[in-house]
């Protein structure tokens, strides 16, 4: 074997690798020009081999496809050793339909645009085609038979009032065409009569601005005259006592690898791999134009596909560090997404203070904190995903929403959904985010526990009420480690090391702290609770499995659901003092206001992880205090 250029494991592809196992697979299997590419992305090595993995090792290097045949629907995985230039493993997955691509909804559109029976319909409605934008979503499953065995999008219409106008405002509801994205035809419009369309144009782009901005904004500015504290090599971060590696695949986006945080002179472990592993979007209107808005925006789209090529000064601020995302078309050509991941570091207040008031003596750390971070649009919304480091070993997850609603034709059901403009209303939806993250606290194996708090009971041990207590239950099995979120009662997770303990005699761990969250509002026989059976609970714990990595199964475009989390878990594998992955859902619970229209300000969401007993003290009193001393 050769080793592999000195490349660590777990570095993203190199165009020159995409480029070539694009070629190996074209070389070696019969693909022809109706072929197309989902997914080229680094196949990982065995984590058993990252974690053994010296400088100098030779690895085998290797890549993963998802290879779509237009001509027959059949779907196929494919693992290419760039090191021996030899496809070696080949498989056809009956019955799969892989996640859509951007250029696939270009052919989309245009098919249906230039339909007879579209253009009629658009005529009826006396819109002019040229403004009409046709948006193709995937078509989800219902359980009707026709359906069955096609690769199908069902598509939103609109119309645009001028050319540079936000056509999101003006929905064309009940107009929505199905098309066979194999054949890419048309193979039914779905009409439901005539809707006016909603008369205002909704605007909100600079152009249509200039003369309202406000005029008493002064600048801002932030500047590092030394350069940033962090220091890169390849993909690897080093920042204060932060240590970890980035990757980038089309459908997670963002990846972060084994992170750790030094201490004593070793960097521990803490995580071996996180991301966001899946993110659904349940729409709440009943109606037939719809009821079918559940988007699975990674399993069935790919928000890295749908990454923002980043600017300093708009979606970033500061002294940034940018990465670029090395991804492919779908017939196989190298796409590169430029400035996709942005590093910076920024303040964050006060990290720590006291004031000594006896000897007029105050002490006071500034906190600073590092952001990686991606943004992608899916269709209407965008969403930022945030990763934050702070000097206390404390990790947080945030993801910013922002965008357009979607939104419907008032029509004769208000119920369900705001009016926020006139004869628009913008429909009731959650956002679902289910995070994977593979903890090895100080390594693996690794136990979790639940901690609630309690009131002692009035009596002799507690005569005057005030006393109350934090209990940690084991979570031996799968099944039990099916829980919900209870902020009454103080509910969090902590992850452990049993076999490693602070000098207290306390095993290591972190603690997973839930931020904003909700439970989903369609029926438990929803085809969507079907489809994202993951929903049904917030916290899943699972022993690692190196094929389990995505919570509603590798493929829910057009699946009846059933896969993933809700699959595995049914083995109710023993979890105690194993390498085990935390599996976290929260959602985003979205009732429109009129303040969220035509773009919508920014809504938070996300988590907290804090180190329990991981370090023996507050790890940041060697953090120094700002220049301008502060007393």
């Amino acid at each position: 074997m050769v080793a592999s250029a000195g490349l660590h494991p777990l570095e993203p592809l190199t165009i020159d690798e995409v480029r070539r196992a694009v070629d190996l697979v074209r070389s070696q299997h019969p693909i022809g020009e109706r072929w197309r590419f989902p997914v080229v992305t680094l196949k990982e090595p065995p984590k058993a081999t990252v974690l053994a993995y010296q400088p100098g090792d030779a690895v085998d290097r290797q890549a993963f496809l998802v290879l779509l045949d237009n001509d027959t629907g059949h779907t196929y995985e494919a693992v290419v050793s760039l090191t021996t230039a030899q496809v070696v493993s080949w498989q056809h997955l009956p019955g799969i339909q892989p996640n859509i691509m951007a250029d696939e909804l270009e052919d989309c559109e245009a098919a249906v645009r230039s339909h007879p029976d579209f253009q009629a319909a658009v005529a009826r409605r006396g819109l002019p085609l040229d403004q009409v934008v046709v948006d193709p979503w995937a078509i989800g499953h219902f359980g009707f038979k026709e359906e069955e065995g096609q690769r199908l999008s069902r598509c939103l219409c609109y119309v645009r009032t001028t050319p540079e106008s936000n056509f999101y405002a003006r929905p064309i509801d009940g107009l929505v065409p199905v098309v066979d994205l194999n054949a890419m035809a048309v193979v039914r419009i779905e009409d439901v009569g005539e809707v006016p369309v909603p008369p205002e144009p909704g605007e909100y782009a600079r152009e249509f601005y200039q003369d309202r901005f406000r005029p008493d904004l002064k600048p801002l500015s932030i500047t590092q005259p030394d350069g940033p504290s962090f220091h890169i090599d390849g993909h690897q971060i080093r920042w204060q006592r932060w240590q970890m590696r980035i990757g980038f695949t089309p459908r997670e986006g963002l990846v972060l690898y084994q992170v750790g945080y030094e201490d004593g002179g070793q960097v521990r472990p803490i995580l071996y791999r996180a991301s966001m592993a899946e993110m659904v979007v349940p729409y709440g209107d009943p109606r037939p134009q719809h009821f079918r808005k559940n988007a699975f925006d990674l399993g069935e789209h790919g928000v890295g596909m749908l990454a923002n090529s980043l600017t300093n000064g708009c979606d970033c601020f500061g002294e940034i560090r940018y990465f670029d995302a090395v991804l492919t078309d779908s017939r196989g050509n190298v796409a590169v997404t430029e400035n996709a991941v942005c590093l910076h570091e920024e303040d964050f207040g006060i990290l720590w203070k006291h004031t000594d008031w006896r000897r007029d003596h105050v002490d006071v750390r500034r906190s600073r904190r590092l952001v990686v971070s991606f943004i992608a649009t899916v269709d209407n919304y965008e969403y930022g995903f945030y990763w934050y480091f702070y000097q206390d070993g404390t990790i947080q997850y945030e993801i910013k929403l922002t965008g357009i609603l979607l939104v419907g034709a008032l029509a004769d059901q208000p119920k369900y959904g705001t009016l926020v403009a006139p004869e628009v209303n913008a429909l009731n939806h959650q956002h679902f985010f289910a995070m994977r993250l593979d903890f090895d606290v100080d390594g693996c194996p690794n136990s979790v526990y639940e901690v609630n708090s309690h009131a002692e009971p009035l009596g002799p041990e507690n005569p005057y009420g005030n006393a109350w207590y934090a209990e940690s239950t084991l979570l031996e099995r799968e099944q039990a480690a099916q829980r919900q979120i209870d902020p009454l009662g103080g509910r969090y997770w902590k992850v452990v090391n049993p076999n490693v303990q602070n000098r207290l005699g306390q095993p290591v761990g972190f603690k997973l702290i839930p931020g904003e969250n909700v439970r989903p509002f369609a029926h438990p026989d929803a085809p969507i609770m079907q489809r994202a059976g993951f929903l049904k609970h917030h916290l899943w714990v699972t022993p690692y499995g190196a094929d389990e990595n995505f919570p509603a199964g590798p493929y829910p475009n057009q699946h009846p659901g059933g896969e993933g989390l809700p699959k595995w878990t049914q083995a109710d594998r023993p979890l105690e003092n194993t390498d085990v992955v935390l599996w976290y859902v929260f959602g985003h619970h979205h009732v429109p206001r009129p303040e969220d229209w035509p773009v919508m300000p920014v809504a938070y969401s996300g988590f907290t992880l804090k180190p329990l007993g991981f370090f023996d003290q507050n790890p940041a009193l060697d953090v120094p205090p700002s220049p301008k001393a502060c007393h």
